[in-house]
């Protein structure tokens, strides 16, 4: 079993070094893990640091070989950075975790215990937050909405301390704000997911890299999330029912207004309700319209392109030349 960490890092220059002592501790020097210096590979991903957090890594890379750096040009973000680590991770197993040691690597094994009773992702839950209350109360709000939207019960959705198959990491496909949302992506490709409580150590240097802005964002990342995972393939189904909701509700307020102009004479000119019913009713055969074209759209690019079904196996068959074996 190869394990690989990947470790997006802003500004982190002060926690670097004991934060892979910490790893090196509980994977390498630990013997009830029995691993090898070729069985562990920690990526650090220098997301547009302006301290000295590179030269640090730099440094630990020219001291360990099996610590590999990338260094972005500029601040792409966290998704981006987890995305090109995993683009270039090899092990069997991935970790992720923040750079700061808020996360403790002492979990390490609990994470591994967890994945092998048969899980795809194991997501670390802070039961306890070392945070103050302007972050921990936006992120319970956070975490209550992601479950409802998605029907998939974690408490913490983004803690940034997970064990991945590498099967499943590959599949991914980040941006914007989603790696906040990598579990319900998991879970509708069919992967299984688990949550284990970790311990969340208060922060010790430096400062949290994300404000208020971030929830805007992650906002609409959640609407993206919800749009790709359950209405990509039919798009109809999401903007037809929008259209015919305000088609409906357009048709009965122009039935109500015929109604009261046939049977008790009263004008319509200058009734607001008349507009509002014809412009939802224009509004809803505008979102059916675009549901179909959405429809032609996707229907035609599924002819070449499978990429959002996910396989676990293949018995029996040649992928080469798609004819049995049997």
């Amino acid at each position: 079993m190869k394990l690989s960490f990947v470790i997006p890092v802003l500004n982190e220059q002060d926690s670097l070094e004991q934060l892979c002592s910490e790893i090196l501790d509980n994977t390498l020097y630990d013997k009830q893990q029995k691993i090898s210096e070729t069985d562990l590979e920690l990526l650090f991903i220098d997301d547009g640091s302006r301290d000295a957090s590179f030269d640090v890594m730099l440094k630990l890379s020219q001291k360990y070989s099996f610590i590999k750096v990338i260094k972005f040009r500029r601040n792409f973000g966290k998704a981006a950075a987890l995305q090109m680590g995993f683009s270039y991770a090899s092990g069997d197993y991935i970790f992720t975790m923040d750079s700061d040691l808020q996360d403790n690597p002492a979990e390490i094994r609990n994470f591994i215990d967890e994945l092998e009773r048969g899980f795809d992702l194991v997501s670390g839950w802070k039961k306890k937050r070392r945070d103050p209350f302007h972050k921990t109360l936006p992120s319970k709000l956070f975490n209550y909405v992601t479950a409802r939207v998605f029907r998939l019960k974690l408490r913490d959705y983004n803690c940034g301390f997970k064990l991945y198959r590498r099967e499943l990491v590959k599949e991914l496909d980040l941006y914007g704000e989603m790696h906040r949302y990598i579990p319900a992506l998991a879970n509708s490709l069919g992967y299984k997911i688990s949550e284990i409580p970790v311990e969340h150590r208060a922060r010790e240097h430096g400062r949290s890299k994300y404000g208020m802005e971030r929830f805007l964002r992650g906002f609409f990342d959640l609407l993206t999330v919800k749009m790709v995972t359950q209405y990509v393939k039919s798009p109809l189904y999401l903007f037809g029912r929008i259209g015919l909701l305000s088609s409906a509700i357009g048709f009965a307020l122009t039935i109500y207004l015929s109604i009261l102009k046939i049977f008790w004479g009263q004008p319509l000119y200058n009734r607001p309700l008349l507009f509002l019913g014809i412009l939802l009713i224009l509004g809803g055969l505008q979102f059916i319209s675009l549901g179909l074209i959405s429809e032609l759209i996707i229907n035609r690019s599924n002819r070449s392109n499978r990429k959002d079904i996910s396989i676990e196996k293949i018995i029996n068959l040649l992928p080469e030349d798609g004819k049995s074996t049997t």
